[in-house]
Formats: C-alpha cells, structure tokens, sequence
C-alpha cells in the first residue's frame, strides 16, 4: 500500500474530503446487503412503449430479430469448434431455440436498458441451460466490494430466489446517474412516446365521436339571441341523447334534431391548424432516433436521411445492431466462455448476414487491389 501511496505522491498531505463525499461514501455502505430497487417502471415501459405504441414496437423487434438471427459460434484456440459439442447456444432451455432465447435478450435490454441470463449447473459443473429473467422481477442486492453480492429473483406472494453473481450475466446500458442499472431507451424517448400515444388517442376519440369536429348546442333566449338556460332535467335530458344517439362511428354524419331554441356551432380546430400530422411523425422520428433506428425502414415521411432502404438497412447493422450483438459476445466471452475451459471463445458470424453482403463485397474488391500486400495478407484481412 506504501508503495502505491508514493508513486501517487503519497508523501503529500492527505486530502480532505468533501461532505458530499463523505455521504456518498455511507449511503454506499447503508445499502450493503439490501436489495437495490430500480426507481424505473419497467411494466410501463413495456406497457406504454412496446405494447401501446408501433414505433416503439417495431423498433425494438427490428433491432432484436435482426440481432438474434446473426450465428454464434465457438472456438477453441482460433479453431471452430462442432455446435455438437456444445449446443447450449443453439438449445440454451427445453423451450427455447437460440434465436428464441437471444432475441428475448436483446428486447429486454431494450425495454428496460437491463437483461439477465440465468445459467443452471447441475453440481456446480459446467452450465447446462440458459434462462432469461424478467428485468422488473430482479433486484441487485449490494455487495460490500461495490460489485453484487446476489441477484434476487421475486415470483410473487413474497417469494423470491438468490442466485450468485457468478450464476447471472447482468447486461445493461450506460446509465451516467445509477450504479446498478442500465439506461432505457425507453427514457429517453419517453416524451415522443407519449405524444404519438396521445395523438392515436385523439384520432380514436374522433372516430368514436362520429369523425365530426366537437361543436356546442347554444340555448337562445325568447328573443333569438343567445343566452337563454336550460333546466337541470333537460341539461341532462340533452346530454345522453347526444351520447347515445349522435357519438361513435356508427351514428357519422347523422342529422341532429334541434328543439326550439337551440343552436349548433361548431368549436374545433381543424388538424391543419394545429399541425396536428407533422407533429405525430416529428415525436415517431424521434422515438426511431432514440433507439437507433433510421425513420425510413418504420415507413415514417418526410425523412431522407438514406437515399434508399438498402443504405436505411445497412446503416441498422453498422450503428446499431452490430455494436449490440458485440457487446453481447463481449459479454458471453467473460463470463460464459470461460466456464468451458481455457481457449474456448463466443464469435459472432457476421459473414452470414446477407444485408452486409454488398459491404463485404467491397472489402474484397478492395483488399484484391490492394498489390502492395502479400496472398496471406489478404487472407488474414478477409478471415479466410
């Protein structure tokens, strides 16, 4: 420790710490050995975003088929190795497929900013199934290293399992504000989400209220002009008639009988006036942007970003679910890998992807032209 000490300038005087330092440090403390709640609302995330919205739905099963359907295979020492050898991430479960499984992965951390893989070891061996666990339904508990000391799974009717760390792979997002959880997208978006679920409610509104502009029935009084009463009975007399008989699509452009002195003026604006379109797909365009979609593979206007879906296509791989399918086998290379020995190492098969086949192409032409390198340059360059 001396020694460490010195190469800093440990010879100088010992900084005072500041209040705030001081609280961080125990508040870190109080919470060793308790669960870490997240202060987030996955159900609403998934509620809201995923369920509710098609934007938000298509963007997070775009990025997760898409990243699920690239091939994982091992290797040992730079070698293939069988998938029969080892099919766990072909089979992971009894019922799940590894497209399946990977693609549950990917939506999880989507939605929540946070996945976790479960693995089951049979005697403490080498791990012989694959499990997702449910992102709302895991909390942290803190450990006094500032790593977790367990997992906690809860069932329900206060039921609930700890798992080691060593058992779980927590995948998560950056967060800059939380130590323990991951980021959503979700978050981010979560304005853009609610106004395009606001406008699909004010579009489902004015269907259910005959497609027609909202107006006002105006009481006239003796003299034709208008500021006349009406009774309490016939207010409400009034009221459930045009409830029932004059709201929804089934009574659209049905003539209204007026009694004497009443008067129909219309009150809306038009959507023109409001911007009310343009709007709806500048709060879609961001909710794509949030997840790192391009506008024009969701079918949203007025985005050229790509001159066409094949540049919107590849730009998905490359800045997105590439970089997520990496992190992926980051992941699985430090914590599953090792568990089946020395040597042995996760890789993602991106030659198989057929909309990077146009990119790959490319590469080749230019490695071939390329006379100031040798055949086993080339070669190692291309991976063949």
């Amino acid at each position: 420790m001396k020694k460490i000490l010195s190469r800093l300038g440990g010879n100088s005087p010992r900084k005072q710490k500041s209040v705030s330092e001081i609280s961080g440090y125990q508040s870190y403390f109080y919470q060793v050995g308790k669960p870490i709640w997240t202060n987030r609302n996955y159900q609403k995330f998934a509620e809201e975003a995923y369920i509710k919205n098609v934007i938000a739905h298509q963007s997070v099963a775009k990025i997760a088929v898409a990243a699920s359907s690239v091939a994982l295979k091992l290797q040992k020492n730079g070698e293939n190795v069988e998938a029969q050898k080892h099919p766990l991430l072909k089979n992971p479960n009894p019922t799940q497929g590894g497209a399946e499984f990977f693609e549950s992965v990917y939506a999880y951390k989507l939605i929540s900013g946070n996945a976790y893989i479960l693995a089951i070891s049979p005697n403490e061996g080498r791990p012989a199934e694959l499990y997702t666990l449910r992102p709302d339904r895991v909390s942290i508990i803190a450990g006094r290293d500032e790593m977790p000391a367990a997992y906690r799974y809860v069932l329900g009717n206060n039921k609930f399992t700890d798992y080691k760390p060593s058992q779980v792979l927590h995948l998560k997002n950056f967060h800059p504000l939380d130590d323990w959880y991951g980021l959503s997208p979700v978050e981010a978006a979560a304005y853009s989400i609610d106004q395009h679920n606001q406008a699909g409610s004010w579009n489902q509104a004015l269907l259910q209220n005959g497609a027609r502009p909202s107006g006002a029935l105006v009481v006239k009084n003796p003299n034709g002009e208008a500021g006349g009463r009406l009774s309490d009975d016939q207010y409400f007399r009034i009221k459930a008639q045009m409830e029932e008989q004059f709201s929804g699509s089934a009574n659209a452009g049905r003539p209204i009988i007026l009694e004497g002195g009443l008067d129909w003026r219309e009150m809306s604006l038009s959507p023109k006036d409001m911007d009310f379109i343009e709007m709806k797909n500048s709060a879609a365009r961001d909710i794509a942007l949030a997840f790192g979609v391009p506008p024009q593979l969701l079918g949203i206007p007025g985005d050229n970003t790509y001159s066409n879906l094949s540049e919107a296509r590849l730009a998905l791989w490359e800045q997105t679910v590439i970089p997520l399918v990496n992190k992926i086998v980051d992941a699985l290379n430090g914590w599953l890998a090792p568990k089946f020995g020395a040597g042995i190492s996760v890789e993602a098969d991106l030659d198989s992807v057929p909309a990077l086949t146009a990119r790959r192409y490319e590469m080749w032409d230019k490695v071939k032209g390329a006379d100031f390198l040798t055949v086993d340059e080339k070669r190692r360059l291309l991976k063949v």
